[in-house]
């Protein structure tokens, strides 16, 4: 048979896999899984193809090649540029569940509409991380209904459970539907150039059970060989035989080495192969080879992972300076066109260090955030130190990624390594020199995170040696490591306040000269909330106007955002002009793409509706409890904590609460936590109280009013006057205790003057009179006397209440729920 009758790149979907393929328009996900070679990519291709006849659609297509997590994310960021949405671009990886929500909200927001949008993700198998499989099905469980999910891999990666919560959102396709059966099997050789008998068709589909590759190069054989390989050949084996082996030595070696890249271009091929003629080799081989295609964008090819492993065992047989040679060419390339996370691993191979750590100074760090701090030790360990100390600036960034990761020992013999490096050039530039320690000092600074005085001297001495930014930290980045409060970070005990307020006045200016800014605003928000603390709301309020003009349009979200925490605070106790409402502020967030000030948004929002007593209102994070979801930086957690203390305790879960206060005590007091510390206490005391364990109550209180005397803390006990109050009466009165109670009350008059929660619609007006001294915690004959009734009247309205209002259980948790319904507001 003559060889120009062959077509052996012909597509064949059949008739029963092309009815298969239909339900995945009506489908959230469909999942595509089979073994490799089974034709999973080329059937969804076939598939998008034959839509995009029929309707106008939009097509994002994502290829996995590792289980890096953070290249398959900048993978997702380029698929969705090219399909005409950029903004993923803008949005670091999502690395916890609550993170994973906000892009799953924002994606649906940006895809919604009436044009069908296609995600195709192929060879998911290849990412390991389970947090990848969940967040598809939290994405597939919110999709509009315009947008469809399909995603290829070779095994079953659904957990059982999120199969039955998809339902019929989800639509599975598997090795039945994409296997040739002895009709299809015929018809397709007959397609490829080849009627084969029945007994050779038999005879294959035996052999290659459908296999849709084996079959493909059962017959490659037959066509450069006349007969069909021995059934006892692997795959491999008759895959380098077939496809690799036939061809000449100047294109064997173009696929050793361009199969080590996930995608390339011509221009990339030229670049790494040194081959003028890499155009031609590309076409030759799309045109006769199926395991090597370009992709719909008409610019980019991709071997098949088949291809791909086969041309690295190719690769792995030449000379070791060879592959080094490629390598680098490869680091060069990824390198120029700022691919950082790909350049990093091909200068590992080559172990080019010098260039590694070129790349790692041009980074800053931030693509390195995104590899495992066992990936990047690994890597320090095999750069040798004269090597390390040729890159000073590359070191300044490691020691503040060490820093990230608490690999503290490892920050510290960096900065001796950066040292020794000094001291060895003394021909440095005085001004690099002084760039260099200064930075040095301001990395060395985190180290004593929270001693203003401490940070301060190094800030003074990184202001007074360098002459231009720091390259390790980016102003644009947080400050507050999560924490909504910049008192809470840096109070560390009682009576220190007002010396740590003028440490803070002199230390930020040094700080933010190095830093462009960074933070701007901390030092008058800390004394801003000193004010609050200290119950003096008009000088709040005038520093709070000072915080939000001195951070007006200079990016620091991060700022601003715990000015809101104030802010919303102080409205609880005074009537001030809010620049947002929680909703606006959401939605002002969205544009930025940053999970972490979304969480300080949501941190702001649960504790003053923890407060406010409108449950109903706390974003679900926390009223559901799910802290646990997020990946806190370490620093802002305690204050993140506490904050679900105050959730808890406004749900009635006093138990938690007080179970909870002995470890988070413990964390803050080592962290020097003062106010966190003191904010526990009262929350303690109040659980107490509530459960009806007045002495107790007495000691958390009694020590928490201590630790508030010496700087005239009263807000916090202010906060929670409502439970308070009947001890706070017990307690000995002093100067401290009736400015709370002055505050309280004034709080509690303000607040009822407001709307009466709706749940007490259904009472009437002596009713609702009863509930109101009831959550005074007066007895029956107490509010009998007050009301001129007997007590057997009080009991009968209680009941009557409790019935009206659906409370049921005994005396004492009646009262509690009746307490909370009270707080929470509609």
């Amino acid at each position: 048979m003559p060889k120009s009758k062959w077509n052996l790149n012909t597509i064949y979907i059949s008739e029963r896999l092309q009815e298969s393929l239909r339900p995945i328009s009506r489908c959230s996900m469909t999942t595509v899984v089979a073994p490799m070679g089974y034709g999973k990519t080329t059937a969804v291709n076939w598939y998008l193809e034959e839509r995009a006849k029929a309707e106008t659609l939009k097509i994002i297509r994502i290829s996995v090649y590792s289980d890096n997590l953070a290249i398959f994310w900048k993978s997702v960021q380029e698929a969705f540029a090219r399909a005409g949405f950029p903004f993923l671009r803008e949005y670091p990886c999502p690395t916890d569940a609550a993170g994973g929500g906000l892009m799953v909200d924002d994606l649906c927001h940006e895809l919604a509409g009436e044009t069908s949008c296609y995600i195709f993700i192929d060879d998911f198998h290849l990412l390991t991380d389970r947090r990848a499989s969940t967040f598809l099905c939290m994405l597939a469980n919110r999709l509009p209904v315009n947008v469809h999910l399909i995603v290829a891999s070779r095994d079953r990666f659904l957990p059982a459970a999120e199969t039955v919560r998809l339902g019929a959102k989800a639509y599975q396709i598997g090795t039945e539907q994409l296997r040739l059966n002895h009709t299809e099997l015929a018809v397709y050789a007959h397609r490829c150039g080849t009627d084969l008998s029945d007994a050779q068709v038999e005879s294959l589909l035996y052999s290659s059970e459908g296999w849709f590759s084996a079959v493909y190069l059962n017959l490659r054989t037959l066509s450069e060989r006349g007969v069909l390989p021995s059934r006892n050949s692997d795959i491999y084996t008759t895959f380098t035989a077939a496809m690799i082996d036939p061809l000449p030595e100047k294109q064997r070696e173009f696929l050793a080495v361009m199969g080590l890249a996930d995608e390339f271009t011509i221009e990339m091929a030229q670049c790494i192969t040194g081959d003028a003629d890499a155009g031609q080799i590309l076409s030759m081989l799309t045109a006769q080879n199926a395991f090597v295609t370009r992709l719909p964008d008409g610019a980019t090819y991709r071997f098949h992972h088949m291809m791909k492993e086969c041309a690295e065992r190719s690769f792995l047989a030449m000379e070791s300076e060879t592959q080094k040679l490629y390598w680098e060419r490869f680091g060069l390339w990824y390198e120029e066109h700022r691919q950082y996370l790909h350049a990093i691993a091909a200068y590992r191979k080559s172990e080019n260090y010098d260039a590694l750590l070129r790349v790692i100074r041009n980074d800053a760090g931030i693509l390195l955030a995104s590899l495992k701090p066992s990936e990047v030790l690994e890597i320090l360990d095999g750069c040798p130190a004269e090597t390390l100390k040729a890159h000073p600036f590359a070191i300044l960034v490691l020691m503040r990624r060490m820093f990230t990761w608490r690999q503290i020992p490892k920050m510290l013999e960096l900065k001796t390594l950066l040292l020794t490096a000094i001291e060895e050039h003394p021909e440095l530039p005085k001004e690099e020199r002084g760039n260099l320690l200064g930075e040095c000092d301001l990395i060395m600074s985190f180290l004593c995170y929270n001693d203003i005085s401490a940070m301060s001297r190094l800030h003074r001495s990184a202001s007074s040696q360098m002459s231009r930014l720091a390259i390790s930290i980016q102003n644009s980045g947080g400050w507050t490591f999560g924490s909504p409060s910049v008192l809470m970070m840096f109070y560390r005990a009682p009576g220190e306040l007002q010396s740590e307020l003028v440490e803070m006045d002199e230390c930020m200016p040094h700080y933010y000269k190095v830093t462009g800014n960074h933070g701007q605003g901390a030092e008058t928000i800390m004394r801003a909330e000193a004010s609050f603390m200290q119950g003096r709301c008009m000088d709040t309020h005038i520093e709070l106007e000072h915080a939000y003009a001195q951070i007006e349009g200079n990016g620091q979200v991060n700022m601003a955002l715990c000015c809101d925490f104030l802010a919303w605070r102080l409205s609880l106790c005074t009537d001030i002009e809010l620049r947002y409402s929680f909703e606006e502020r959401y939605m002002e967030l969205l544009r930025y793409h940053n999970a972490a000030w979304i969480y300080l948004w949501t941190a702001t929002s649960a504790y003053y509706h923890a407060l406010a007593g409108e449950l109903a209102r706390i974003p679900a994070v926390f009223a559901e409890h799910q802290l646990s979801t997020i990946n806190f930086l370490a620093p802002g957690k305690p204050m993140m904590e506490m904050i679900e203390n105050q959730v808890y305790l406004a749900q009635g879960a006093y138990t938690k609460v007080i179970g909870r206060s002995e470890g988070q005590l413990a964390v803050c007091e080592a962290m020097h936590y003062a106010l966190v510390v003191l904010h526990i206490r009262i929350q303690t005391a109040a659980a107490y109280e509530m459960l009806g364990k007045p002495e107790e109550a007495h000691a958390w209180l009694s020590r928490a009013l201590s630790d508030a005397a010496p700087d005239g803390f009263v807000m916090p006990f202010v906060e929670n006057y409502d439970i308070l109050k009947p001890l706070l009466e017990r307690e000995i009165k002093n100067d401290l205790i009736s400015k709370i109670i002055e505050l309280g009350e004034a709080a509690t008059a303000r607040n009822a003057a407001g709307t009466r929660p709706a749940a007490f619609d259904v009472l009437t007006p002596r009713e609702f009179e009863i509930v109101e001294l009831m959550a005074q915690r007066l007895s029956n004959r107490e509010i009998a006397e007050q009301l001129y009734l007997s007590e057997g009247s009080v009991k009968q309205y209680v009941n009557q209440i409790y019935s009206k209002l659906h409370i049921e259980g005994d005396t004492r948790t009646k009262r509690a729920q009746l307490a909370r319904l009270l707080r929470e507001k509609t």
